[in-house]
């Protein structure tokens, strides 16, 4: 176990950033409603619980902290060239980080499907998920692969630590990164196992 005074540096990084210019493409309550996203995503990141585990998984990983400079919580969303949204991105340069939210429709329709509470735990995890992919880019830099498979190592780690039950875990994982990891880890049944296939079918088809 890590002391929190270690971790204080890191998280002090972490700030909500606005981009006025993007101010003006976006109604007032959409202005809202992602002003309150990044608000809650910026207290997901700097829960001491999870803070505590970045430390672990930097230390791990030799990666020093004075490499990550910032983490930038986007107000809004960013699309790629390919149209689907972007959860993060890395300056391994100048070790900056940036976390991007989902866009209010695909928010919408999540909440419609699974509800208010389940959004807030996507929401959470999503950036969690973000972040350490991120982090691991500033060591592993254009090893995409590397990165994605310890992300998924590394983030399954951290929910496995939690105190939630074993089956809401595995949901949200297998929401986030669409990968089979169910009878060699979780002992589940046969109808929860058709629950998560329709969990992963349907994050398909809202990604919006």
């Amino acid at each position: 176990m890590f002391m929190l005074e270690k971790t204080q540096s890191l998280s002090n990084k972490i700030k909500i950033i606005v981009g006025p210019e993007k101010l003006g493409s976006f109604s007032q309550n959409h202005v809202t409603f992602y002003m309150k996203y990044s608000s809650f995503v910026f207290k997901s990141l700097k829960r001491p619980s999870f803070q505590k585990f970045i430390y672990w998984m930097l230390r791990r990983e030799n990666i020093e902290e004075q490499m990550v400079r910032a983490v930038d919580v986007k107000v809004f969303p960013l699309r790629r060239k390919n149209g689907k949204g972007l959860a993060g991105n890395c300056d391994t340069t100048r070790g900056k980080i940036r976390i991007y939210p989902k866009t209010v429709k695909f928010c919408r329709v999540f909440t419609q499907k699974f509800g208010k509470n389940n959004l807030l735990v996507y929401a959470g995890s999503r950036a969690r998920a973000a972040l350490i992919h991120e982090i691991l880019h500033l060591k592993y830099a254009t090893d995409e692969e590397k990165v994605r498979e310890l992300a998924e190592d590394y983030f399954f780690a951290f929910t496995q630590n939690r105190p939630t039950n074993s089956s809401h875990s595995l949901v949200i994982y297998t929401m986030l990164f669409r990968v089979k990891k169910s009878r060699e880890t979780f002992q589940v049944s046969p109808e929860k196992e058709r629950e998560y296939r329709w969990v992963n079918q349907a994050s398909q088809t809202i990604q919006v």
